[in-house]
C-alpha cells in the first residue's frame, strides 16, 4: 500500500467525532478523550482513548464504538484500541467544560429558562404502584425519542434500579456524578451508594441533602423530562422538592379504592401549600380482565375520577384523570425482571394504557410550567411549608 492511499489522522478523528461517550452523551473528541491516533505503513491504526476513571463501567462499550467508527474510514487496516486514564487536571477540565467553572454546582432544573419538564410522582400511601408507573412512563417516553431521567427520591423504599434492570454504580468525575443508563433512561438512586439491601436510616435534613446532591451533583445533561419517584405521603422529601424545584409538577397515583383515593387526595393537595401545579391523576389497578372478556374490579371503582374531581375544586384549575391502568401480573413481573411492561408487552391492556399516559406527558404544551411567575419561593427555605 502506498503512502498516498493511507488513511489520514484527520479522517479517523472525524469518524471518532461521531462516537458519543455513553455516560455523557457528547462526542469523545469534544471531551478530550482521544489521546492519540497512530497510523502505520501497513494502514493499521492504533488509537489511545482516555477514560474518565480507571473503574469506568463502560470501557468495553467505548472500545467497541471506537473500533466500529474507525473501521468505517476507507483504507483502514487492523485497528487496536488502548485505554488510558485521565489525570486530575484533565478531569477538572472535563468537569469545567460540562458544568462551568462554578465553585458549587447548581440545580439546572430550577434555573429560569430550563426547558426540562419535571414531574414529581406522588401517592398518599404505599403499595399503589407508584414506582412501577414511574419506571414505565420513563421507558415509554424514552422510546419516543425524548431524553429522560428518573430520580429515585424514595430514599427509604428505593426500587428504581431493580425495576430498570441495572445495578451499575455511577461514575464520579471529581464532584460530578454520571448516572447509569438503562432502557435509554438515565437514573440515580441511593441504592447505588449502599451495600446490598442495607436500610437507610436518616432524618429529614439528610434526606434534603441527598435530594439536593442528586439534583445538582449528577450530570443529567439536556433532559426533556425528569421523573421523581417520591416516597408515599407528604413528608420531608415532598417539601424539599417544592423548595429545590419550584417548577416541578405533581403527578398523583392512586387506586380505585375509596380509602386509597382519600389519602391520595392529600398527597395532591400539598400543591396548595407549595404553589405547585398538579399535572393529573393516574389510577392504577383499575380492573382485571378475565379470560371471558369481562372485567373484575377487586379494588372498587371511581377512586381516580374522584381524586381528580376533588383536586380540581381544591386548586381551582383542571386536574385531569390521565389514565386508568388495568391490574396485570405482567406489570409486576416486568418490575422484578427489570424490563418495563411498555417495552416487553406494549400492546397489552396495561402497556397500552401506560403508553397513552406517557403520550399525554410528552405532547402537552409547556404553558406556564417552569416559568418564573414572580413568586418568592425562597422565603420558605429552612422553614416548614406545612
Amino acid at each position: 500500500m502506498t503512502q498516498a492511499t493511507l488513511p489520514t489522522e484527520s479522517a479517523i478523528r472525524a469518524a471518532l467525532a461521531k462516537v458519543n461517550d455513553p455516560e455523557i452523551g457528547k462526542p469523545i473528541t469534544d471531551l478530550g478523550m482521544v489521546k492519540s491516533i497512530s497510523i502505520a505503513d501497513d494502514a493499521s491504526v492504533a488509537i489511545v482513548i482516555y477514560l474518565t476513571t480507571a473503574a469506568c463501567p463502560l470501557r468495553t462499550e467505548i472500545t467497541q464504538r471506537v473500533s466500529t467508527a474507525a473501521a468505517d474510514v476507507p483504507g483502514v487496516g487492523a485497528i487496536s484500541v488502548e485505554l488510558d486514564v485521565m489525570n486530575d487536571e484533565q478531569r477538572t477540565d472535563l468537569r469545567k467544560s460540562l458544568r462551568g467553572d462554578r465553585a458549587e454546582p447548581i440545580i439546572p432544573f430550577a434555573q429560569p429558562g430550563s426547558l426540562t419538564r419535571v414531574y414529581a410522582v406522588a401517592s398518599g400511601k404505599g403499595g399503589v404502584g407508584k414506582s412501577s408507573i414511574t419506571v414505565n412512563l420513563a421507558a415509554a417516553l424514552a422510546e419516543r425519542g425524548l431524553k429522560v431521567g428518573v430520580l429515585d427520591a424514595d430514599i427509604y423504599g428505593h426500587s428504581v434500579p431493580r425495576m430498570l434492570g441495572n445495578d451499575a454504580k455511577p461514575t464520579q468525575v471529581e464532584k460530578m456524578i454520571m448516572p447509569p443508563i438503562s432502557h435509554q433512561v438515565k437514573f440515580i438512586s441511593i441504592a447505588q451508594f449502599t451495600s446490598g439491601n442495607t436500610p437507610v436510616v436518616w432524618r429529614g435534613p439528610m434526606l434534603h441533602r441527598a435530594l439536593q446532591q442528586f439534583l445538582a451533583d449528577v450530570f443529567w445533561g439536556d433532559l426533556d423530562i425528569l421523573l421523581l419517584d417520591l416516597p408515599p405521603g407528604t413528608g420531608d422529601v415532598a417539601i424539599s422538592v417544592a423548595q429545590l424545584i419550584p417548577g416541578a409538577e405533581i403527578l398523583v397515583v392512586t387506586t380505585p379504592q375509596q380509602a386509597a383515593a382519600e389519602v391520595a387526595e392529600r398527597a395532591g393537595a400539598i400543591a396548595l401549600q407549595t404553589r405547585q401545579k398538579i399535572m393529573g391523576v393516574v389510577e392504577n389497578m383499575s380492573w382485571m380482565e378475565l379470560p371471558d372478556g369481562t372485567r373484575m374490579e377487586p379494588f372498587g371503582s371511581g377512586g381516580g375520577a374522584k381524586v381528580a374531581q376533588r383536586l380540581t375544586v381544591a386548586v381551582g384549575a383542571e386536574v385531569p384523570l390521565l389514565g386508568q391502568i388495568p391490574l396485570d401480573p405482567a406489570l409486576r413481573e416486568g418490575g422484578d425482571e427489570g424490563i418495563p411492561l411498555v417495552l416487553s408487552a406494549p400492546e397489552s391492556a396495561a402497556g397500552a394504557a401506560l403508553r397513552q399516559v406517557a403520550e399525554k406527558l410528552a405532547v402537552r404544551k409547556r404553558g406556564l410550567a417552569g416559568m418564573n411567575l414572580g413568586i418568592d419561593t425562597a422565603r420558605n427555605v429552612g422553614k416548614p411549608l406545612l
